[in-house]
């Protein structure tokens, strides 16, 4: 179960002009809940004006050993978004020996180290969960090779220029790295644009074995991924070895197309524990279960973190949108509570397989 623990703050590194590295020390008693697979997040929360701000941020740091000691820290990038509840407040006013309420690792945007060639797509700060993704697979797993394929819009802009340089001195027979620039042109390397679908589709197979790569890692804003996704379809690719995470998404919600009862009842399962709780009107899953456990899992509330995931037991629900759930995760019976709307009088949800 995803919990909140105070995580003193060991390092802020600038990255580039509107980005930063928060590393935070993780105390001996906490290390085993902490414990991350590579490409997981986490939920960083604040109170602003009273009320509760959530946001989540990916994992850079690689992963801890297996059967070893947990992490001692954990190191997370936030990209300022012009606007932002959360953004801002991180690169201006957080400073080292500060405490910040941290969740506990979630997200299944990960892989499991194992021989082969793997791939990545990411544009801007959809490097970061890579980042721990590939230098976790290239440490732990002499078998296997990655090709990282980053979109930025200048050099200047780009997060985490020198380790992925510093990956890539440790790694170069292994470590195949492709930099694209939307707004500046390179010396060396392919010409400046933005990576769509059209050129993905032409791109790709002259850059890697397409059938032989066992996963794609797709990550930062929807565009790009969506692109992306639409590319390796073009050339192939099945479905089940595309893995996507998505960073920015347009905030505005479907418009329903199916209406709700009048009167509805959510039991929801979380921490062991049970309860039947009324829903009101337009409520979602997760509104009605925070009203009665707000230690129910929630990060972002727009359907993209996915950590608010919970299992459908019985009923039907509209789901919204969903830019976090697999395929294979919905087909399972997994829904996201926070787009969720009753359909039928009753529903039922376990937050806890």
């Amino acid at each position: 179960m995803a919990r909140f623990h105070p995580l003193p703050v060991a390092a802020v590194d600038r990255l580039t002009d509107d980005s930063v590295a928060l590393t935070f020390t993780v105390p001996a008693e906490l290390r085993e809940e902490y414990r991350h697979a590579p490409g997981q997040h986490l939920a960083l929360r604040r109170t602003a004006d009273g009320t509760e701000i959530r946001r989540t941020y990916s994992i850079c740091s690689p992963a801890p050993e297996p059967g070893g000691e947990g992490p001692r820290t954990l190191r997370v990038g936030v990209r300022l978004v012009e606007g932002g509840a959360f953004s801002p407040y991180a690169l201006k006013e957080i400073n080292v020996g500060d405490e910040l309420e941290v969740m506990t690792p979630a997200g299944r945007f990960t892989l499991e180290p194992a021989p082969g060639l793997y791939a990545a797509i990411v544009g801007g700060s959809g490097i970061t969960p890579v980042l721990s993704i590939a230098s976790t697979l290239l440490a732990r797993e002499p078998a296997a090779r990655f090709c990282l394929i980053r979109s930025d819009r200048t050099t200047a802009s780009t997060m985490f220029l020198e380790e992925v340089a510093d990956l890539k001195d440790r790694y170069p027979d292994r470590l195949q790295l492709v930099t694209v620039l939307s707004r500046e042109e390179q010396q060396a390397g392919l010409p400046s644009g933005r990576l769509d679908r059209e050129r993905l589709t032409s791109l790709l197979p002259a850059l890697l074995p397409v059938a032989e790569v066992a996963g794609w890692f797709l990550c930062g804003p929807f565009g790009l991924v969506q692109g992306a996704e639409r590319a390796l379809r073009e050339i192939g690719v099945p479905r089940s070895r595309v893995h996507e995470e998505i960073f920015h998404v347009d905030a505005t919600a479907p418009p329903a197309t199916t209406s709700a009862p009048t009167h509805a009842t959510v039991t929801a399962r979380l921490d062991g524990r049970g309860g039947s709780w009324p829903v009101r009107d337009g409520e979602s899953v997760l509104e009605t279960v925070l009203r009665n456990r707000p230690d129910a899992p929630y990060a972002c509330k727009g359907g993209v973190c996915g950590t608010c995931r919970a299992f459908l037991v019985s009923g039907e629900v509209r789901m919204d949108r969903n830019f976090a759930l697999e395929p294979e995760e919905t087909e399972a019976g997994y829904v996201l509570a926070c787009q969720s709307h009753p359909l039928t009088e009753t529903v039922e949800v376990d937050f806890d397989r």
